[in-house]
């Protein structure tokens, strides 16, 4: 597979940025923090140089790592395909604090914004490999409901729900070796259908102890520390179903040819030219997706 970090990779990841239908994500398989805009909604560029976006609801900053390397690919299933560039480092690289109980890290002086650089920042102690999962807040009382529960796992108890008084009203941050995803409160509290920025913890994924899906064809040696999902040809940022658009089925070709594995790359091309591959003699799992994926396409687009 070609690529590494350099110009190509800052190409990527500043076209994708533009484009307010890509969605991007920071974290771990099971845990994370998800940054996403309406088309029409206000972003301004990060100061400093830094690489990013902040809106009034959440913020995204990418650090540039000299490792990271980009991988991308297609998944089939019933109905549909997903689409994903998965922004890995090598496993010696990721790893990020580990912590396994909840525990005060002091003011947040990454944070995007200069107002909040004197909050208080607490890892939640899931024990992510590559990723910080965190709350942040300067209000007195909240910082006294965090250190009071300092010390102790939330997800103690097995039923995978963090307590709502202590995590209801602040900020939630995801850090990760390429960079954070910032969720303002009062957005962190707020179950939403469309594209706004947002956070997730499923400790039944947790449990499983996997660096990412088994669907993703990630090489051995690389961990996932984000996931980019460029403008879908056949789906808006809520996975509603739309016309299908070819400029973007194409746009995201361009970055498979670049950035995805060639041999699934091959099988995509064959099947969008009209061939006809086996499924059980192409390859394994990787392949037999990639072929779903792309008689998914074919379907969308009257093909």
């Amino acid at each position: 597979m070609t690529g590494g970090a350099g110009p190509a990779v800052d190409g990527l990841l500043c076209v994708q940025l533009a484009d307010p239908a890509c969605t991007w994500s920071l974290g771990a398989y099971g845990a994370g923090a998800a940054f996403a805009r309406e088309p029409d909604e206000p972003a301004w560029p990060l100061g400093d140089g830094a690489t990013g976006l902040v809106t009034l609801r959440g913020a995204l900053a990418i650090r540039a790592h000299p490792d990271l390397r980009p991988f991308a690919y297609e998944t089939g299933f019933d109905g549909g395909w997903s689409q994903a560039v998965a922004l890995c480092l090598p496993e010696a690289a990721c790893a990020m604090g580990r912590r396994t109980v909840l525990t005060e890290l002091g003011p947040d002086v990454a944070a995007v914004r200069t107002e909040d650089r004197a909050a208080l920042v607490f890892d939640l102690g899931l024990g992510l490999r590559a990723a910080d999962a965190c709350l942040r807040t300067a209000d007195p009382e909240r910082i006294g409901r965090l250190r009071a529960a300092a010390g102790r796992p939330l997800l103690a108890t097995g039923d995978g729900a963090m307590p709502p008084a202590l995590v209801s009203g602040l900020d939630q941050v995801v850090v990760t070796r390429i960079g954070r995803v910032e969720v303002f409160a009062p957005e962190a509290d707020r179950a939403a259908a469309g594209p706004v920025p947002r956070t997730h913890v499923l400790p039944q994924i947790l449990r499983l102890g996997r660096t990412h899906a088994a669907t993703a064809p990630i090489p051995r040696g690389w961990v996932p520390c984000g996931t980019l999902h460029p403008a879908h040809p056949a789906r808006d940022g809520a996975g509603r179903p739309t016309p299908f658009d070819a400029g973007r089925h194409a746009a995201f070709g361009r970055v498979l040819d670049r950035w995805g594995d060639p041999e699934l790359v091959a099988l995509r091309r064959a099947v969008l030219d009209g061939q006809d591959p086996d499924p059980s003699r192409a390859g394994g799992r990787y392949a037999r997706l990639a072929i779903r994926a792309a008689r998914a396409q074919l379907r969308a687009s009257g093909g």
